[in-house]
């Protein structure tokens, strides 16, 4: 990559700094990490994730993330210890990572049209106008017909065109909230090939806007000219513009270093770049996910995401709401361990984990489904939970939505390495669920596999500073890279006792619940109309 003058001059690698900043779903951090890894300083910001006009939509003004982005660095450099050691002095470059597949529509102007669609959205489009006849075949013939026709119902630029057509008709660029920070802070439309993750004309294979004769370009009412240019991880998106300089206090002209989207930069930043080692996220969305060099489909027809690291993939299996339910938990059942944590002074998560103690593995055989939200392979799926009885407890729901989570992650488990022909030996787990024993032991016994916790909690912040290490050449590569930026705080081994236990109910009860129930979900989804 092309680096200014300055840069070159001023390396230092044993003071040098590297800002990430993270926009998540519930919030957005400015991260401080130095070249070891360490965290340094960290500025938080809650969001409010989004607003709803109408049940299922999920919204949030795309002013509103520009905001908070320029509140959350500010907040950072008026920290002491910041001030104090000259830390905004030190930043070499800057990144940012953000939640993927929230779509942003912006006028000629560069002024957004509407609020942004975020990736929790439910709407879809009622009917889909009919495709070049040959494509309806072709899909026909591979089994795909419904997976296609749901992308193109999900697909917000559809929806808008249907719904919303004098939004549509002004828009002049469709972006990801990656593409829209990106061009807050430089003024360029550019974004990171490894932050395309939607419903867009993109070639996964190729990691590319798609060919002009890709069906896709039949499916979508995009055009090219309202996509951003494309550059790989680790490349120059842009300068800090003057009005960016004052909105974030970054320095005028300091880089801007693509990264990825959130869940790619978890997986380099737990140190997950073989495909042996699975990345394990226990955030809003619960993901396991193996980086391959090679295009490897998680499940038939799915394709792997770009990795954070150029020209990878990303094999990602994912529950949508994953983590998301252990959070619907707390607000409907655990009013009394927050209460009790604020009270003592400690966090409300090491109280969860004490109920969890309370119950037994297998939660007395309380079991839990976990599709709260459908995917492309399941659409008519819902949560279930089965196995109640008078000894059961709030405890052991709580116990049953993390064994229910491990359980369809280890279905994940097998899928990829079936797909990708490589066993998966140790897991490294991430996201918020991460900082609760409970939940990393467990999910030790269910996998029956060593579970690593990183040093950090913040691997996707990580693995965007990686980037921007490598990017800038302070590591010859991202192998060396990542053996001097990461590294395991603790590990988790299996209870064989325990492991019998959770194998047959895995096996026995858990493989065979979504085929049992599969026709009672069609069958609710006719009577009630949910999920559409």
């Amino acid at each position: 990559m092309t680096e200014s003058s300055a840069t070159k001059s001023t390396k230092n690698p044993t003071s040098d700094l590297i800002l990430s900043i993270d926009n998540g779903t519930q919030s957005v951090r400015a991260l401080l990490f130095d070249l070891q890894g360490n965290l340094v300083a960290k500025s938080r910001i809650e969001l409010q994730a989004y607003f709803s006009k109408k049940p299922g939509w999920a919204e949030q003004e795309a002013d509103y993330f520009w905001q908070m982005l320029g509140q959350c660095c500010q907040q950072l450099w008026q920290q002491s210890e910041v001030i104090e050691h000259g830390y905004r002095e030190k930043v070499i470059g800057v990144t940012v990572t953000t939640q993927r597949g929230t779509v942003i529509n912006l006028d000629k102007n560069g002024h957004a049209l509407r609020p942004a669609i975020l990736w929790l959205d439910q709407r879809l489009c009622q009917k889909n106008k009919l495709m070049p006849w040959y494509w309806r075949v072709g899909f026909i013939l591979i089994g795909q017909s419904k997976v296609v026709d749901y992308f193109r119902r999900k697909s917000q630029a559809n929806w808008l065109e249907q719904y919303q057509p004098e939004v549509w008709q002004q828009t002049d660029k469709l972006l990801l909230l990656s593409g829209f920070l990106s061009y807050k802070l430089t003024g360029q439309f550019k974004d990171s090939v490894g932050s395309i993750v939607g419903y867009l004309p993109f070639n996964y294979k190729k990691q590319n806007w798609a060919h002009p004769w890709d069906w896709k370009w039949h499916a979508l009412p995009v055009k090219r000219s309202m996509l951003p240019s494309l550059v790989k991880p680790g490349e120059v998106l842009g300068e800090i513009t003057p009005d960016a300089a004052a909105h974030t206090g970054l320095k005028v002209g300091t880089l801007l270093i693509a990264s990825a989207s959130d869940k790619a930069c978890e997986v380099l930043g737990s140190g997950c770049i073989n495909p042996d080692t699975a990345s394990l996220s226990y955030g809003t969305t619960a993901t396991i996910n193996t980086n391959n060099t090679k295009y490897v489909e998680p499940q038939a027809f799915i394709p792997p995401y770009p990795s954070a690291l150029p020209d990878n993939f990303n094999s990602e299996v994912m529950i949508y709401r994953g983590f998301w339910m252990v959070n619907w938990f707390k607000q409907e059942f655990g009013q009394n361990e927050i209460d009790k944590a604020q009270t003592l002074g400690v966090s409300a998560e090491s109280l969860f984990d004490q109920l969890v103690a309370q119950v037994p593995p297998g939660s007395m055989g309380l079991m839990l489904q976990p599709y709260w939200s459908p995917g492309l392979k399941n659409l008519e799926a819902k949560g279930a939970i089965i196995g109640f009885g008078d000894v059961h407890t709030r405890a052991h729901i709580y116990r049953s939505i993390l064994e229910g989570l491990a359980y369809a992650l280890r279905e994940g488990q097998e899928n990829l390495e079936k797909r990708q022909k490589c066993k998966i030996t140790q897991l490294v787990v991430s996201g918020g669920g991460s900082q609760s024993d409970a939940a990393l032991q467990l999910t030790a016994d269910i996998f029956n596999l060593p579970v690593h916790r990183p040093h950090t909690f913040e691997t996707s912040g990580l693995g965007a500073a990686i980037n921007v290490a490598v990017g800038l050449d302070y590591f010859a590569n991202y192998q060396q890279a990542t053996t001097a930026m990461t590294r395991l705080e603790q590990t988790f081994l299996p209870n064989q006792a325990n492991v019998k236990l959770y194998n047959k109910l895995y096996q026995q009860v858990y493989r065979k619940m979504y085929r049992q129930l599969k026709p009672i979900y069609q069958n609710i989804k006719k009577i009630t109309g949910y999920p559409e």
